[in-house]
């Protein structure tokens, strides 16, 4: 197993990693918006939530050394599924033509009062 770590998503603030590849996969620990550089918590829209968690998920990827194309699985956690289709507009315009299974499922909370998380497996890229 290798530990993925980069500056460009925040770091764990907790006894995980960012991203572990294992047998060709990478699996990333779930996202949420926090800006990597200060660790900012973004208190905005689904929209911009989203947007912010796809931006740290590409910082994981390419640490990974591999892209959205090759993502297989993302897992969505939201407070709310009443914003769904707001999130899935964003979603769709930053995945551009990957299409990964999915699976979206309502929680009752997430860290830092957080609107939604998403986590994925993906084939990682070479040397990893």
């Amino acid at each position: 197993m290798k530990i993925i770590s980069t500056p460009s998503a925040p770091a764990a603030i907790g006894p995980y990693s960012q991203g572990i590849v294992s047998n060709g996969f990478l699996f990333t620990s779930g996202q949420i918006p926090l800006v990597p550089e200060s660790m900012a918590f973004v208190d905005g829209t689904i929209e911009e939530q989203t947007k912010r968690v796809l931006e740290n998920l590409d910082a994981v990827l390419a640490a990974a050394g591999t892209h959205w194309n090759r993502v297989i699985k993302t897992t969505v956690f939201m407070v709310d599924l009443a914003d769904f289709g707001k999130m899935n507009g964003v979603y769709e315009q930053h995945l551009g033509d990957a299409r990964p299974a999915r699976s979206t499922v309502q929680v009752a909370a997430l860290p830092r009062g957080a609107k939604i998380e998403i986590e994925l497996i993906a084939e990682a890229g070479e040397g990893n």
